[in-house]
C-alpha cells in the first residue's frame, strides 16, 4: 500500500503546470488609505504575495476553485473570505487596526481552512509576530503562554509541550503538516522544532537578525534569503544559538548551556493546476544537562550531555484533479539521540566523556488527502496516510531493542454550515503492526504487537449573533504504548533512575467532551472552555521500593510503567479588552485535575493553576516609530495541593515580565527592535514541571534584546 501511494505522489510532483487564473486586488485601512506591505495567504495553496505601495497585490497562475484568503498585517486585525476563483477574479480588502492580533482561522485541527468561530474544535494560535518576540530553541517555552498550554522543562533548553495536563507521545505535533517522529518518552526531549522557522514564507526578500540574553549569556543570530522567478519560489534560513549556564537568584546552574544549529531550505514550483515543494530541515544541538551531585572530587565540573540530531525532507504536491484539490505529503525523518555520560575532566586532565546510550529513528511517511467542497456550505477531507519505521539501538546501554513499526490509516472529515449552525464529524480507522528485535542485555525475546483502532469527532457551532459562537464537541482518540513503555529495561542516567517497561500494556483508548464559548467583537475578545477527558488504560511510570546496582559503585531507582483509567477535569479563559486607542488589557487563566481512577491518587505531574494579567500600550507615540508597544504581565501560579507519590511539591509564585517594541523603516527596509525583561524582580520560585525543581531554583532575571531586519 505504501509503494503504491509513493507512485502516485511521484506522478503528481511531475505534472507540468500551465497557465491558471489571477486573483488581484488592493488592500487598504477604514480610511481607504493604501497598506504596502501586507501578506496576502491562498491558505489551500500555501501562495502568498505582498502587496505594493499602493496596495495592490496580484497572485497569477491560481487553479480555478473555493479558496480561503487570508490577510496580514502588523498593527492590523487578519481579514479571511472565502473567495472562489473563476477567470480573472478582484478582490478589495480593508484592514481594520487593532493592536492585538487574532487568527480568524484554524488549519491544523482540521487539516483545512476552518473560521474559529465556526470550528466546535478548541484551538489556540501565536501570531508571527509573537513567535517572533517570543522565539527560543525550545518551541514548548514559546507556547506556554497559550492558555491550556504549560512547558515541562529541563531548563532553558529543553521544553516538552503539555496541552491539557498530556504531554510526551500524548501530544502530536505537525510541521508543515507532517507527523514529528522523535523519542518522546523522556522528560527531557522536546520536539525538533525551531520556533524562528515557525512562520508563513514571503516573497523576494532577505531578512537577518540578532538578539542577546543576559541570564545565560545567549547570543542568537539567523539570516533569510528568499525569491521568486517565474513559477519558482526558494527559501533558505540559517539560525544559530549559542548560551552559557543558567543563573538563578541564589547562584549559577553548572553545566545547562547549549549550542545550536538549525535552518531550512525550500524550493518550490507553482503553476495553473497547482504546485509543488521540496523543503530540507535541519534541528541539531548539543544540550547540556544538570545533575544533583556534585562532580567527582578533584573533577572540574561537568555532567550528562544530549546530542540531537533531526533531519527531515519533504516533499509535497497540491493540485486540482476535476472538482477535488488533491494534496500529498512525503516526508523522511532521520532523528537520532545520544546521551553523553559525563563532560568533565579527572584530576588528570583525561575525559570523563563517556556514551550512555545512542539510538537512531528512521521514518518514513505519506498522506494523501483529497479536499472537496461545495461553496461555503460543505467542506471535507478524505484521505489514506501509511509510515514506516525503524528504530536502532546503538551504545553501551541499549534501553529498548531494536525495532520498526508499520502502519496505515484511512479516515474522512465533513463539515456543514447552514445559516447560525454548523456541524462536524470525523472518522479514523489504523492498521499498526510493532515487531521488537530480541535483545540479550534487556532479557528480550523478539516480539510483535497488532493493533487497529478507531476514532471519531462529532461537533457543533451555534452562532446566535456574528460575534459570538457556542460550541460543543465530543471526541475519542487511541494510543498504542511507545517502544519504550513496553520493553525498557536499563538505567537512564540523565533522569538518575533505572526504568522498567511492560510488555503487556494495553492501547490507551481517551474519550473527551468538551464545551466553549466565544466572543470576537470590535472591542472584547472572550473565549471559555471546559473539558472533561476519560482515558481508559492510561499508561504513567511510578517509582518502586527497589533499587538496581549499575557500575560497580551506583544504584538508581527502579521506576516501572503501569496503567489504569484515569480522569482530565479543567477549563480555560483568556480575555482581551481595547478599554481606549492606546490601551489593552489582558487576561487568561488555566486550571486541570487529574485522577487515577483506580487509585482515586492524582495523576503526576499535573500543571497547577495559573493566572496571567497584562496590560499593553501602543501605537506610533514617537515620531520616528511607524508602532510602539510597552506591555506588563505578571503570571501567578498556585500551589500544587494534589500529589502523586512521584512528584516534588513546589510552593506557588508569581513573576513579573515587561516587553517593549519598535517598528521603524531604515535604509528601505523594515526595521524591529524588541526589548524584555523576564522575571523583573528576580524573584526565587521552583516551577512545578520543571525537571531541575528538587535541587535548583528556576531561572533569574533575564534581559533580552532583539533586532530584526526585513
Amino acid at each position: 500500500m505504501v509503494t503504491g501511494m509513493h507512485l502516485l505522489a511521484l506522478a503528481l510532483l511531475l505534472v507540468e503546470p500551465t497557465s491558471g487564473d489571477t486573483l488581484s486586488g488592493r488592500v487598504t485601512d477604514s480610511d481607504g488609505a493604501a497598506v504596502p506591505s501586507a501578506a496576502v495567504l491562498i491558505s489551500e495553496l500555501h501562495r502568498v504575495a505582498t502587496s505594493g505601495a499602493d496596495g495592490t497585490f496580484q497572485l497569477a497562475d491560481v487553479p480555478p476553485g473555493q479558496y480561503t484568503v487570508i490577510v496580514r498585517h502588523v498593527g492590523f486585525a487578519p481579514f479571511a473570505r472565502e473567495v472562489s476563483v473563476h477567470g480573472p477574479t478582484s478582490l478589495t480588502v480593508t484592514l481594520r487596526r487593532t493592536p492585538v492580533w487574532i487568527e480568524p482561522v484554524s488549519i491544523t485541527a482540521t487539516r483545512a481552512p476552518s473560521a474559529v468561530l465556526g470550528s466546535p474544535l478548541s484551538a489556540a494560535a501565536l501570531s508571527e509576530d509573537g513567535l517572533r518576540r517570543d522565539q527560543s530553541v525550545s518551541l514548548a517555552h514559546s507556547l506556554a503562554r497559550l492558555p491550556g498550554v504549560n512547558a515541562l522543562t529541563t531548563g532553558a533548553q529543553i521544553g516538552k509541550p503539555m496541552i491539557r495536563g498530556l504531554a510526551g507521545a500524548r501530544v502530536l505535533v505537525l510541521a508543515n503538516g507532517n507527523r514529528l517522529e522523535d523519542y518522546s518518552w523522556s522528560d527531557e526531549d522536546g520536539p525538533s522544532v525551531d520556533a524562528r522557522l515557525a512562520q508563513r514564507v514571503g516573497v523576494i526578500r532577505t531578512g537577518f537578525e540578532l538578539s542577546g540574553a543576559t541570564n545565560n549569556a545567549e547570543l542568537e543570530a539567523a539570516a533569510r534569503v528568499e525569491g521568486a522567478s517565474g513559477p519558482w519560489a526558494w527559501r533558505v534560513f540559517g539560525i544559530g544559538r549559542a548560551a552559557g549556564s543558567l543563573h538563578t537568584p541564589t547562584g549559577e546552574l553548572d553545566n545547562t548551556g547549549f549550542g545550536a544549529v538549525n535552518g531550512e531550505a525550500v524550493v518550490g514550483r507553482r503553476g495553473a493546476r497547482g504546485g509543488t515543494t521540496l523543503r530540507y530541515t535541519r534541528y541539531a544541538g548539543e544540550f547540556k544537562l544538570l545533575e544533583a551531585d556534585e562532580p567527582p572530587s578533584g573533577a572540574s565540573a561537568g555532567g550528562p550531555e544530549r546530542k540531537l540530531s533531526d533531519d527531515r525532507v519533504q516533499a509535497t504536491a497540491d493540485y486540482r484533479v476535476g472538482s477535488l484539490r488533491l494534496e500529498t505529503k512525503a516526508q523522511w525523518q532521520r532523528h537520532s539521540l545520544v546521551e553523553v555520560s559525563d563532560t568533565g575532566t579527572s584530576p588528570m586532565g583525561a575525559p570523563l566523556e563517556g556514551t550512555a546510550f545512542d539510538l537512531l529513528l528512521n521514518t518514513t511517511s505519506l498522506d494523501v488527502l483529497a479536499h472537496h467542497g461545495a461553496g461555503s456550505t460543505v467542506r471535507g477531507t478524505v484521505g489514506v496516510s501509511g509510515l514506516y519505521q525503524t528504530n536502532d539501538t546503538r551504545g553501551p546501554i541499549p534501553l529498548v531493542p531494536d525495532a520498526r513499526v508499520r502502519s496505515a490509516a484511512g479516515f474522512v472529515l465533513e463539515q456543514v454550515t447552514r445559516g447560525r449552525w454548523s456541524a462536524l464529524a470525523g472518522g479514523r480507522v489504523d492498521v499498526r503492526r510493532l515487531t521488537a528485535d530480541g535483545n540479550a542485555t534487556l532479557a528480550l525475546a523478539p516480539q510483535r504487537r497488532d493493533y487497529t483502532a478507531w476514532s471519531g469527532d462529532v461537533g457543533l457551532v451555534y452562532r446566535p449573533i456574528e460575534t459570538v459562537a457556542l460550541a460543543a464537541n465530543a471526541g475519542r482518540a487511541w494510543r498504542a504504548p511507545t517502544l519504550f513503555e513496553l520493553f525498557s529495561n536499563g538505567p537512564h542516567l540523565g533522569e538518575a533512575r533505572y526504568e522498567i517497561g511492560d510488555a503487556g500494556l494495553n492501547p490507551e483508548a481517551g474519550t473527551e467532551l468538551d464545551g466553549t464559548v466565544r466572543w470576537q467583537g470590535a472591542r472584547v475578545r472572550l473565549e471559555l472552555a471546559g473539558y472533561r477527558n476519560s482515558i481508559g488504560r492510561f499508561i504513567y511510570i511510578t517509582p518502586t521500593d527497589s533499587f538496581v546496582h549499575v557500575g560497580s559503585t551506583d544504584s538508581l531507582r527502579a521506576y516501572r510503567y503501569q496503567q489504569a483509567d484515569a480522569r482530565l477535569l479543567g477549563g480555560e479563559a483568556a480575555v482581551e479588552v481595547d478599554v481606549a486607542g492606546p490601551l489593552t488589557l489582558r487576561a487568561r487563566a488555566d486550571a486541570v485535575r487529574g485522577t487515577n481512577r483506580a487509585t482515586g491518587d492524582p495523576l503526576p505531574l499535573i500543571p497547577p493553576a495559573r493566572v496571567a494579567l497584562g496590560a499593553e500600550l501602543h501605537g506610533s507615540a514617537l515620531g520616528w516609530a511607524e508602532r510602539a508597544r510597552l506591555a506588563v504581565e505578571g503570571e501567578f501560579v498556585t500551589r500544587q495541593t494534589r500529589l502523586n507519590p512521584l512528584d516534588v511539591p513546589t510552593a506557588g509564585y508569581a513573576v513579573l515580565n515587561v516587553e517593549a517594541g519598535l517598528d521603524r523603516p531604515l535604509w528601505g527596509r523594515g526595521m524591529r527592535i524588541d526589548f524584555a525583561v523576564r522575571n523583573v524582580g528576580n524573584t526565587a520560585y521552583r516551577g512545578f514541571l520543571s525537571r531541575y525543581k528538587e535541587f535548583a531554583l528556576d531561572p533569574g532575571r533575564n534581559v533580552v534584546l532583539r533586532l530584526s531586519l526585513e
